[in-house]
């Protein structure tokens, strides 16, 4: 539903409220997808989203309270009885009710486990023991789980029975009886074979899987690559502990996105919402960057310092070039850091890749350092040289397109391997990016131009 229909609902069920016509609003309620249900709540006035929500359907106030935020969860949370938190959690897939758990304060969590029963609450504490970020903090245990001797008939009577409590029943994982899996089928190989056929003879023995310690970014990898709509998790001894689904791969792809965004730009990443967040909470994230990235650009201001009156002895114009030169520089190794980065986070580029990837930025340089500098040497004497009138002479010219040559090369060396040597030293690669690399490659770009100016130009003054 588009916001500004959102909107025009939200203002009928504010009407309908004062009308006290709760009638009506359960219908308009329960004809929403969760998704648009979840954004009107978080609409209404924080007194009526209570009485709101309770007019939903126990199946529909299920899904809608997982798609609300944090803070709404918790204010409801705090107003449910125990009857209607137990209520709410009874129609939640387990992974969904651990990912509610993992976000709310103590007191909170020991309502939602008290009320839950004992296979849950043993399900809920199995998936919380695992590592932060790993598969098995994502994975749901609604699976359904065959067994190799079974017919298709006896597989449908078994997924029928079981099917309305768990996630996914297209993908079915044959296991032993000591749960060990040893192979998969989907409902269209069933519906593809007799009742009587045996699922031994067609199932899929050669079965990709995560362990539950693999990180939650490599199941995505792998999910990805082999077009998996849902992906076992097994322990050490290869039984099956619960699956994975698309649906939880796509948060998680938008978490790691949202995260490398955010530490590329120099943020420290935050789980919570831009208006979830405090001023304080911006602030916090934001200046240590900042401020490390401050002092490490006093290094450019040393080196301007160092050669002041050497460069300006040469020729004042020269100090209207370093703004272009460093801004170059930087974008050029910020482009090479990103593909790296990028390739990096779906696996195409390795470590061992580094040579590789090393001699391809090189030759890209020179191609790119070549048509910059030529662009450089005509935009400085015939425009601002010939046009304007400044006294640019053709070997000032020649110098700082050599340095801008230069510059682009050491900046696309440096923006390559910068990623690759975090990657190795087990550092996030986005957490070298734009920023690092930037500071980096003005310091480099300054202190090349330097040294060429009071290198080159000397001789043509004398």
């Amino acid at each position: 539903m588009e916001y500004e229909e959102l909107m025009q609902l939200l203002d009928e069920i504010l009407a309908l409220l004062q009308s006290k016509n709760f009638r009506e609003i359960k219908v308009k309620l329960n004809e929403l997808k969760p998704q648009d249900t979840a954004l009107l709540l978080e609409e209404l006035p924080e007194k009526d989203m209570p009485l709101v929500f309770r007019l939903l359907s126990k199946e529909n106030a299920a899904e809608t309270f997982v798609e609300m935020s944090y803070d709404s969860q918790e204010m409801l949370l705090n107003i449910f009885s125990d009857a209607e938190l137990k209520a709410v959690f009874d129609e939640m897939f387990v992974d969904d009710t651990v990912d509610i758990i993992e976000e709310m304060p103590a007191n909170v969590v020991k309502r939602i486990i008290k009320q839950s029963d004992a296979e849950t609450r043993k399900q809920i504490n199995e998936i919380l023991k695992y590592p932060k970020d790993s598969a098995g903090t994502i994975m749901t245990v609604e699976y359904v789980s065959l067994r190799k001797h079974w017919t298709v008939k006896e597989c449908f009577d078994r997924i029928r029975k079981i099917a309305v409590d768990k996630e996914t029943i297209y993908s079915c994982y044959v296991t032993d009886d000591k749960r060990k899996l040893i192979g998969k089928v989907t409902v269209k190989d069933l519906l593809l074979h007799d009742y009587d056929t045996p699922i031994s003879e067609f199932m899929e023995t050669d079965v990709i899987c995560a362990e539950t310690t693999d990180d939650k970014e490599f199941v995505a990898q792998q999910m990805s690559k082999y077009d998996l709509s849902a992906l076992p998790v097994v322990d050490g001894e290869n039984r099956i502990v619960g699956i994975v689904t698309y649906d939880d791969i796509l948060d998680v792809i938008e978490q790691e996105a949202t995260e490398d965004i955010t530490k590329m730009a120099a943020v420290t990443p935050s789980t919570d919402t831009y208006m979830e967040q405090s001023v304080w909470q911006i602030w916090k994230n934001r200046i240590p960057w900042l401020l490390i990235l401050m002092i490490s650009a006093t290094f450019t201001g040393l080196i301007i310092n160092t050669f002041e009156t050497r460069l300006n002895s040469l020729s004042p114009l020269l100090f209207a070039c370093i703004p272009m030169l460093m801004d170059t520089g930087g974008n050029a190794g910020s482009q090479a850091s990103v593909t790296v980065i990028r390739g990096l986070a779906l696996d195409e580029i390795r470590p061992r890749d580094v040579l590789k990837v090393l001699w391809k930025e090189i030759r890209v340089s020179v191609l790119l350092a070549a048509c910059l500098s030529v662009a450089c040497f005509a935009k400085l004497y015939l425009l601002d040289g010939l046009a304007f009138g400044f006294d640019y002479k053709w070997y000032i010219c020649l110098v700082v397109s050599i340095a801008l040559f230069v510059t682009v090369v050491i900046a696309k060396i440096v923006g390559c391997l910068m990623p690759i040597l975090a990657k190795v030293c087990k550092l996030d690669p986005a957490v070298v990016a734009s920023p690092f690399i930037t500071t980096i490659v003005d310091a480099l770009s300054l202190m090349i131009f330097c040294l060429i100016s009071t290198s080159v130009l000397p001789p043509f003054l004398s």
